[in-house]
């Protein structure tokens, strides 16, 4: 009998596997090929502590320190801009994200490509940082399995039953017993709480796009900033020598193995393009994750109501590399009956009983 049945391979699955280990048997059921398959392997991977609702933003903050001890964060910086017609949107974004304003001369200085035609706002934070999202997954992963946790991959689940001691659960041709569920299935998180009898709390998948594109012809992109339109219309971050460009796009979407749309990147494209000096002349990859939010776009952290055995680690949406490390420990906290770490107003915030 297992303690702990994890359903879900990702950030959640990855960091909720480590924390809980501490406290009973593991196993995690990944239905894919390998870990942090969907949205944490194609996360556009920045700490940027004041990026989400209030809730996120605490746990952002209380990950911070996590993130330093793992050596998985590295500098970038992030910048805003805007044109004279997006001032109100501008404004609220760099209140919202608490970053700085800075002069157009600082703002070219350290993104050269910005059209001096059309910036006329811009802030910088040079707090904002990197992360190895798959160095933090692996970081996990050690924990997990220092404790005698078992991963197992190509394990999709396909059915589950309640019984008397709990539940069992079959994935691929394996049947599993558990005294515990934990639904950290990303974008299936819905489908694996109907599986198992217990009411859907209304999670929406959301398409993210990304296109790479080539750095400007002899540019070193490697110490420019992340940079975000007013109002995410548009980002843009150095990558591996060349640029990923995103339409910052939220499409509504089944759950399934996502991919970029043209006219959705060809729309984020022309968006960046009008911020910028240098054309888009070719794309050298393009792919699409999935950001899954509950209903009011916070994290869904604890037991059901309902039915204790069967525990949420939910709705990461995009923040779910910078705030795993203490949304995690918070699971934990609270399946060991432990005082969270946390504030117990953003435990109340992030957990199911607020859909029950």
């Amino acid at each position: 009998m297992i303690d702990f049945l994890i359903i879900g391979g990702g950030i959640a699955g990855a960091s909720a596997a480590a924390r809980l280990s501490d406290l009973g048997s593991v196993t995690v059921l990944e239905a894919e090929e390998s870990l942090a398959y969907h949205a944490s392997g194609r996360s556009a991977a920045l700490f940027e502590q004041n990026y989400g609702r209030p809730s996120t933003v605490a746990l952002n903050t209380a990950s911070y320190a996590f993130h330093c001890d793992a050596n998985v964060l590295s500098p970038r910086g992030i910048m805003l801009v805007g044109q004279a017609e997006e001032h109100d949107r501008f404004a609220a974004d760099m209140a919202q994200m608490q970053i700085p304003p800075i002069t157009l001369t600082e703002a070219f200085e350290k993104l050269p490509i910005l059209d001096p035609a059309k910036i006329t706002h811009a802030a910088f934070d040079d707090r904002a940082q990197d992360i190895d999202t798959d160095r933090l997954v692996q970081t996990f992963v050690r924990m997990a399995k220092a404790n005698g946790a078992q991963i197992l991959t190509r394990s999709p689940v396909t059915k589950i039953n309640r019984t008397e001691t709990g539940w069992n659960v079959l994935a691929g041709s394996d049947t599993f017993d558990a005294r515990n569920i934990v639904n950290a299935a990303g974008g299936w998180v819905d489908h694996i709480a109907e599986l198992a009898g217990i009411s859907p709390i209304g999670f929406t998948p959301m398409r993210r796009s990304m296109a790479r594109i080539p750095a400007p012809d002899g540019a070193d992109v490697s110490r420019w900033p992340m940079v975000f339109g007013a109002g995410e219309a548009w980002y843009a971050k150095p990558d591996a020598g060349a640029l990923i460009v995103s339409p910052a796009d939220e499409d509504p979407v089944a759950p399934h193995d996502v991919y970029a749309e043209d006219l959705t990147l060809a729309e984020g494209l022309a968006r960046f393009e009008d911020n910028v000096t240098m054309p888009v002349t070719r794309l050298i990859s393009s792919w699409a994750g999935m950001r899954t939010f509950a209903p009011d776009r916070q994290l869904v952290i604890g037991r059901d109501p309902s039915e204790p055995s069967f525990i949420w680690c939910a709705g990461q949406g995009g923040y779910g590399m910078q705030s795993a490390p203490a949304a995690s420990q918070l699971l934990g906290d609270l399946i060991g009956d432990r005082q969270p770490e946390i504030d117990s107003d953003i435990v109340g915030a992030l957990s199911p009983a607020r859909f029950r």
